[in-house]
């Protein structure tokens, strides 16, 4: 691609990026062997920057600022789009770009406990996104089909699918890990060693290796250095993160591949008492699930463990369990079960939300209805409804319609409540007449989501039938889908 182009359209730029990205993956794809050695330019591309910079404007994210105290907002209107990319297109050719550190944000998690999410300067956050647009189509050739996290054309629903299926099917033991701060403990000597196994390209190593050793800015004003880790919050965090957890993902698909080439094999090697089991992850979330007994579930804690151990990351002995179906377990927000269907004499496999989901969307719920009552009901509708929106479609493929019908009760519930204390002389009458009809919050032409109103649908298992973005077929796999 000439980067002495001139500065194209951002709908040429678009086409451009994805005819190379398209060049890239199929380069990838047909020689898994290659290194690529000349990538630096498309980074610094007038196209790749336009449409990195369109993706980070674009991103609710936007509005926060790095250490510089720069938005992107704030840099449109002062410097504007076409010197901001021009200068910055200047600074990588030269090679005198060097990003700055991170400005830390403590985010709280449930049980009081705090993660760090890391935000860099919009600067960095542009050439961080050009990084990614080159890397990603290359790496996707690699990645295997059992991983779902942060990878385009996926999603959770389709790891949830998968773990619906294969515990249907004999899988019944699990082993449900959790990796103590992945993203604070990658090695980097390890990380960049996995990047080089396809990247030839010395400009852009040292670009990647400069992000990884940034430094971060706490929040009590010291700036720490990142001996290991990829903060969380820039947006080429989870693609190094999945390329570091591939070597999860290649361990497996070996072993998968090691119990025989069809079904019917792996059948007889359960008959003789070995187990049979695939590893379903998401980002750093993963099950490994296993056809045989409690001790081969054990055993494999141990083995990835060792798998673990070069990447610099290890496995929290507290919150790795190894558990059974019929236990059930908590992941991605489901609660995946086997139980009696009702009615019948035979056991089926659910997904519901789980408690700790619906807890933490009533808490949303109960924080915007709290107070405020100075704003008008539509203004209470139109935070409230996205929130919901989100929430419902997400759990939409479970078994979820009672839960939907009791959030439904609940939002009822708290707004009218919040009108009631709004509206505090208003009577019932009143308050129907103004603000319930049909006993429906509604305010003009904006009305209360209504949960309960959600269709509820199986989601179609893809199996390894998800397709690329930069491919018109299916991303090519040696795994397939049956137990």
């Amino acid at each position: 691609m000439n980067t002495g182009a001139p500065w194209p359209t951002p709908s040429e730029a678009e086409a451009r990026v994805l005819r190379m990205q398209t060049k890239l993956h199929r380069w990838a794809t047909d020689d898994r062997e290659r290194r690529f050695v000349d990538l630096f330019n498309l980074v610094a591309d007038p196209a790749f920057l336009l449409v990195a910079w369109r993706r980070v404007r674009g991103n609710r994210g936007a509005r926060s600022a790095g250490i510089d105290g720069q938005t992107a907002s704030s840099i449109e209107a002062g410097r504007g789009e076409a010197a901001f990319l021009a200068d910055l297109r200047v600074d990588l050719r030269a090679r005198t770009f060097r990003p700055v550190a991170v400005r830390e944000r403590m985010i709280p998690k449930p049980g009081g406990k705090r993660r760090r999410l890391g935000i860099p300067t919009v600067r960095d956050r542009v050439v961080q996104a050009a990084l990614k647009l080159v890397l990603e189509p290359i790496f996707e050739a690699d990645f295997a089909p059992c991983s779902y996290g942060f990878r385009p054309g996926r999603r959770a629903q389709d790891a949830i699918a998968e773990i619906h299926y294969l515990t249907s099917r004999s899988y019944e033991w699990l082993v449900d890990a959790d990796i103590s701060a992945c993203f604070d403990e990658i090695d980097h000597r390890a990380l960049l060693g996995r990047v080089r196994a396809r990247i030839g390209d010395r400009r852009v190593l040292t670009l990647v290796a400069a992000f990884l050793r940034a430094g971060i800015l706490g929040e009590d004003g010291i700036e720490r250095d990142t001996a290991t880790g990829t903060p969380q919050g820039g947006i080429l965090s989870p693609l190094l993160a999945n390329i570091a957890l591939s070597v999860l993902d290649e361990h497996f698909v070996a072993a998968w591949a090691a119990m025989g080439p069809h079904s019917g094999a792996r059948q007889q090697r359960r008959l003789h008492g070995a187990a049979t089991y695939r590893l379903v992850r998401y980002a750093d979330d993963f099950i490994v699930l296993v056809a045989g007994t409690r001790e081969h579930a054990e055993a494999l804690r141990s083995e990835v463990a060792a798998v673990l151990a070069p990447m610099g990351l290890r496995l929290s002995d507290a919150k790795t369990k190894i558990a059974h179906i019929d236990e059930g377990f908590d992941f991605l927000g489901f609660r995946v079960v086997r139980q009696r269907k009702r009615g019948s004499g035979r056991s089926c496999v659910y997904t519901y939300p789980a408690k700790r989901s619906l807890a933490e969307i009533k808490a949303k719920v109960r924080t915007m209805t709290r107070g405020a009552t100075d704003q008008s009901l539509g203004i209470l509708l139109h935070r409230l409804n996205p929130v919901l929106r989100g929430w419902t479609a997400y759990f939409r493929h479970g078994v979820s319609k009672a839960t939907f019908s009791y959030l439904r009760a609940f939002v009822w519930r708290r707004v009218v409540s919040w009108l009631r204390h709004k509206s505090r002389r208003a009577n019932w009458k009143q308050l129907r007449r103004r603000s319930l009809p049909r006993w429906w919050p509604t305010e003009g032409e904006v009305t209360l989501f209504n949960p309960g109103a959600v269709a509820v649908t199986r989601y179609r298992f893809r199996g390894t039938r998800i397709p690329s973005p930069w491919a018109g077929q299916a991303q090519p796999t040696a795994v397939d889908s049956t137990a």
